[in-house]
């Protein structure tokens, strides 16, 4: 199974991650509270670079997390491309595109339907039936967001991916 299913995660997914190349913006060292700007301004941002074919996407808007989200942590924001930026890309919006990779290995993974507020619950359930079968995280959370933003609320499909040690 792969970090871009076409069906939903069931509640603990195993999964084996493969090395996915990924066009993103970074920021390092930010809080939750920084979040809403950085997604606005960096998926805005990627956009622009597909509308001038500079990038072709090949799945839906990732973000991933380094470290721990409840404190501070550092953000990649992208999407899986045909072929990863050679090069940074400037943006308009003074922030940069490079190159990234989805990260390899051992992960478990639950799906989420509903609004972005829920993520944090379906982490938490994520985690603790991991931890049951005795699976830690490594230190990276990931976020496919496999719906539009534009979705009713309540069909928003997120799924989430916690990389293992």
């Amino acid at each position: 199974m792969n970090a871009f299913p076409e069906l939903p995660f069931g509640p603990v997914d195993h999964l084996d991650l493969e090395a996915t190349p990924l066009a993103v913006i970074r920021h390092e060292g930010i809080r939750i509270a920084d979040l809403r700007t950085a997604f606005d301004t960096g998926y805005s941002a990627i956009a622009a670079a597909f509308a001038d074919d500079t990038l072709v996407p090949t799945g839906p808007a990732v973000a991933i997390y380094h470290g721990d989200p409840m404190d501070v942590f550092d953000l990649e924001l992208g999407f899986p491309v045909r072929t990863a930026p050679g090069h940074p890309i400037p943006t308009a919006s003074r922030n940069v595109i490079v190159a990234s990779t989805m990260p390899e290995g051992p992960a478990v993974a639950t799906t989420v339907f509903g609004s972005y507020e829920d993520l944090g619950s379906g982490w938490a359930g994520l985690a603790a039936r991991a931890g049951a079968e005795g699976i830690h995280p490594g230190g990276v959370w990931i976020e496919v967001y496999v719906s539009d933003p534009s979705t009713a609320r309540a069909k928003l499909r997120t799924d989430l991916i916690m990389p293992t040690t």
